[in-house]
């Protein structure tokens, strides 16, 4: 007689069989006449709301830190990332409501992930709910003073701290508000606007990675990287030729810690250049400006973008760039981001979407600590149907760094097969 869990792992397996090693769980970006996406939904007011649910097999080579086998004890949990077998079960909403003068738009999922110890027995008590929502609300689209207010809410293991390794939590939020002015008929638009971010920390693991004993691995300290930045920036762009402006972007950061001793950062940024069409196929971005820290860290360099995205077709497009920024983070002060992009997308036969993206990011910190971040992503998708979609993907991540630590030096390979419903 079959027991009910091998039934079920039997069942989870089969599952896998079509998967390979997944990347994010974001939509793709659009390409000029992509298939359109979802059906009818119900009617709201002017708009609609759609139901959306997904169903993911996912592998990842370096999933998490599990009870180690045989302990007998979930909370003590292995100093080394291990392979599982993952499901996504995610559903969630889609609110649109178009107006001539209030336009709303609300998404959002819950996504409970669980691990099927498959591959790693123990694992399955670290089974856990991640979350997203974002909301758009637009206030005079077309006037010469308008209003956005937009808040984004994410709680998952993808952190925006540059300093921690795999195996932490994020539990993400930042609200902003921003008041586009546009006067003389838009060819001239100027946008203060003010943000409040916060971004709290959870180790998946008990015990610090093998080879690092710093905070940036120590599972007791990770709630020290806890953080809240107030943002107030002033963006301006003038159209001086038809499909070419200059753009002017800037902001003042003020980021605190609420816990340890790592300094505020009072963190300027100041850029400038051009944004627009060079040929009917080719559109190009290039900016440089200053960043500079008015705190006790008072570190500063020199910031840059340069991106070009060539239109290969109607359907086909691609995108290359290279970005400098500077950033805080806790216990380092400030790091540098030396990053380049390419990316890839095409529409085959209205149904068929492709999509790569790799990029390679050098990231100097404060004092020795160098690392080294590369990832790539590809993958196809398919509709079937306005209502659903088929999709598979494979992710390769590398992280390499001069401080040593199982957390932050390691290689990951991650693949998904996802069906995707929306009504």
């Amino acid at each position: 007689m079959t027991q009910p869990a091998n039934t079920w792992r039997a069942l989870c397996l089969l599952a896998m069989v079509a998967a390979w090693p997944a990347f994010g769980q974001a939509d793709p970006p659009a390409v000029r006449g992509g298939p359109e996406r979802g059906g009818n939904g119900l009617k709201v007011g002017n708009g609609r709301l759609h139901l959306t649910f997904d169903f993911e097999t996912r592998f990842d080579s370096a999933a998490g830190y599990f009870p180690r086998p045989g302990s007998g004890d979930p909370v003590v949990v292995s100093d080394q990332l291990s392979g599982e077998a993952l499901l996504h079960i995610r559903p969630g909403v889609r609110l649109e409501l178009p107006g001539s003068k209030l336009d709303l738009s609300l998404k959002g999922y819950a996504d409970y992930i669980h691990y099927t110890g498959l591959i790693t027995p123990g694992s399955t008590n670290t089974s856990r709910v991640e979350a997203m929502a974002d909301l758009n609300l637009t206030y005079d689209r077309e006037a010469p003073i308008g209003f956005e207010l937009q808040d984004h809410l994410q709680r998952s293991d993808q952190t925006s701290s540059a300093a921690i390794g795999a195996g932490v939590l994020s539990l993400y939020n930042e609200v902003q508000l921003k008041v586009p002015i546009r006067p003389g008929g838009g060819a001239f638009e100027v946008t203060p606007l003010l943000a409040w971010g916060i971004e709290h920390f959870k180790a998946t693991g008990a015990l610090p990675p093998v080879g690092c004993d710093s905070a940036e691995c120590d599972p007791d300290l990770v709630s020290t990287f806890d953080y809240s930045n107030v943002r107030m920036g002033l963006n301006a762009r003038w159209r001086f030729l038809p499909k070419t402006a200059v753009v002017v972007d800037t902001d003042f950061n003020v980021h605190t810690y609420a816990r340890g001793r790592t300094p505020t950062a009072l963190l300027m940024h100041a850029r400038a250049g051009l944004s627009g069409l060079v040929t009917p196929k080719i559109a190009v971005t290039a900016t440089m400006g200053w960043g500079k820290d008015f705190g006790e860290v008072a570190g500063s360099a020199l910031l840059a973008q340069l991106e070009a995205n060539y239109l290969l077709s109607q359907t086909a497009s691609l995108k290359v760039g290279y970005t400098r920024t500077l950033e805080p983070v806790a216990y380092l002060g400030l790091f540098r981001d030396d990053r380049g992009y390419v990316e890839a997308q095409a529409l085959l036969g209205g149904r068929l979407s492709l999509r790569a993206i790799s990029s390679l990011d050098f990231l100097k910190f404060q004092g020795d600590r160098r690392d080294t971040l590369y990832k790539l992503e590809l993958g196809p998708q398919y509709q079937f149907e306005r209502w659903l979609v088929l999709g598979a993907g494979y992710l390769l991540g590398v992280r390499s760094s001069s401080m040593g630590g199982a957390g932050i030096n390691y290689s990951r390979h991650e693949g998904y097969v996802r069906v995707s419903v929306m009504y």
